[in-house]
């Protein structure tokens, strides 16, 4: 147990019995979360990890050929998740960790009571008529700037990406993120990430799941959200006034509203009712 937990470099914060387990995205850690967290810390139980790799980690226990797959980063989930015993647990994954979020909730489905997916994408390379955002050579591009300047394209991506020019501290922030991994690690997530595809299991989600939709986001398009939210059983989509690929960090007061409110179930019939009327919500 204490391995698992010095490892992941797992903190375990709150006041109440539910537990919510936030999981940071590709090339960050749990700090990441700094901005939301504390309007949970009365009511549940939070608790914030690392993936092997990334922030206070134990990069000791990195393995290129385990975290070659999101798999891999799935095992880090599950692992914390029965190394604490935990059950019907509420899983808040960002960007990849909404995939790696699913992939374990489909390993040990009793163990998620919800999953809430912020800026979600199953497949990030544009495929016929699916559109994920990226051609090969985007991809490619993106690849060989890791491999070749790291400091330099988390200097040009964040602020993009946070997409919210009037708070430079903000891109700062998420710039200090990323510089915290290891370049050589970042390129190896940035693969797994990338070449991913999970649209055929999305049919398989059993657990109960919101799709947090940025309504302006060059990592993940709308129709990526889109696309989760009309094949995934009980999801709901909803598009919020946030842009960019971080409203965790960018808009924290609506991101904490959003994740409440499907947390406690508020709004379900309004939701109910606008399926009725305009497709927008649906179960």
């Amino acid at each position: 147990m204490h391995s698992i937990l010095i490892r992941n470099n797992v903190k375990i914060l709150g006041q109440g019995s539910q537990v919510i387990l936030f999981a940071h995205g590709f090339g960050c850690a749990q700090s990441s979360w700094k901005y939301i967290t504390d309007a949970f810390l009365a009511d549940y139980r939070v608790i914030l990890f690392d993936y092997v790799g990334s922030g206070q980690s134990d990069r000791n226990q990195y393995d290129y050929h385990k975290y070659s797959t999101l798999e891999g980063y799935a095992c880090d989930v599950i692992d914390i998740i029965e190394t604490l015993g935990l059950k019907d647990i509420i899983f808040v994954g960002h960007s990849v960790s909404s995939m790696i979020g699913m992939i374990a909730a489909l390993q040990i489905p009793k163990s998620f009571k919800k999953l809430i997916f912020i800026g979600p994408s199953p497949k990030y390379l544009n495929d016929r008529d699916y559109i994920g955002g990226f051609e090969a050579s985007d991809i490619e591009s993106i690849f060989n700037q890791i491999a070749e300047d790291y400091v330099g394209w988390t200097k040009t991506i964040s602020p993009a990406v946070i997409d919210k020019a009037e708070k430079p501290e903000l891109s700062d922030f998420l710039q200090e993120c990323f510089e915290e991994t290891e370049p050589s690690i970042a390129l190896a997530f940035a693969m797994a990430t990338f070449k991913a595809d999970y649209r055929d299991q999305l049919k398989n989600l059993e657990v109960p799941s919101l799709t947090l939709q940025s309504s302006k986001d060059i990592m993940a398009p709308q129709s990526a959200g889109d696309y989760i939210h009309q094949n995934t059983r009980e999801n709901f989509l909803v598009v919020m006034k946030a842009t960019g690929h971080y409203p965790h960090i960018s808009e924290p007061e609506e991101t904490i509203r959003e994740i409440k409110e499907f947390i406690e179930d508020r709004k379900v019939d309004d939701r109910s009712m606008d399926l009725t009327l305009n497709n927008s919500y649906n179960f």
